[in-house]
């Protein structure tokens, strides 16, 4: 069983006691956190889409450290010119451990077929 959650802006594809990176959310250390916006639910082959979010699905995680990411360096440089700029970026990033995915998604109905009168 897995799902397409949006996380702090971006989207993630999550399992159960997987472990992800991801942008710094405002929570304490060792708390529990619920995401409510599942973009798309499997579970054993029966996939279920949302339109944009499946309403009553939610993922339930643990936050387990904040921490910050690896240093890119951004390097300018005009040639010719003498010109040269160095910059360097570290992201805070918070790591979370997927606890469970809830898939309480309502059952759609089917829609019933129009029976043709013959004139």
């Amino acid at each position: 069983m897995y799902a397409i959650v949006e996380i702090a802006g971006q989207q993630f594809k999550v399992s159960k006691d997987q472990k992800v990176f991801v942008h710094r959310l405002a929570t304490e250390e060792g708390s529990k956190v619920s995401f409510d916006r599942v973009l798309l639910l499997d579970d054993n082959g029966n996939i279920t889409l949302g339109a944009p979010a499946i309403e009553g699905a939610s993922v339930e995680a643990k936050v387990l450290q904040h921490l910050k990411g690896d240093k890119v360096i951004v390097f300018k440089k005009k040639r010719r010119k003498g010109y040269k700029k160095r910059n360097g970026h570290r992201q805070s990033l918070t790591q979370i451990v997927i606890e469970g995915i809830n898939g309480s998604a309502p059952k759609k109905k089917a829609a019933k077929k129009a029976e043709a009168t013959e004139e």
